[in-house]
């Protein structure tokens, strides 16, 4: 597997479903430095895997509270990201917007807060994917990738319509 030409999309069926959530206010973005888990030590923002039965909306939330104990305001969905690795994992994410959370997030075991200047984004620390989409996100453009990774590097990309 090289490209994404490889990979049958009509049939994919991820090994997981997941979030994520960026709050965006004041010119800032809150982002995460993982402590655990996929992509430990880069920075991201707070998301995780569904657990059953959960709606995208209701997971993206609780994993905002469980990582940052904040509650954001009114998230909407933002865009989807389609991710194969090489190694056969997969992972479908929802990515989410919201202008607000309820109370200034605090560190826990499984993440630390960054709150990052829309024009200073750390992109050199976070996946190779990211600058590619969280520009549209930040500009509330709808988006959806696909992307194929090995390890932590990005092999091909495709942004749908």
């Amino acid at each position: 597997m090289q490209s994404l030409a490889d990979i049958d999309w009509d049939h994919w069926t991820p090994v997981d479903r997941a979030t994520l959530l960026f709050v965006v206010r004041d010119g800032e973005v809150l982002l995460i430095r993982k402590k655990q888990g996929l992509g430990a030590g880069k920075i991201n923002g707070p998301g995780g895997r569904l657990e059953p039965g959960e709606t995208v909306e209701a997971c993206a939330v609780r994993e905002t509270e469980e990582e940052l104990v904040t509650t954001p305001s009114t998230p909407k969905h933002a865009g989807r990201l389609q991710f194969q690795f090489v190694d056969g994992y997969s992972i479908d994410v929802h990515v989410f917007r919201s202008d607000s959370c309820d109370r200034e997030p605090q560190e826990t075991e499984e993440a630390v807060p960054l709150w990052a200047r829309l024009d200073a984004i750390p992109y050199e620390e976070m996946w190779e994917d990211d600058r590619i989409w969280l520009p549209l996100m930040l500009s509330r453009q709808p988006f959806h990738g696909r992307f194929l990774f090995a390890d932590d590097a990005m092999l091909d990309y495709e942004m749908l319509p």
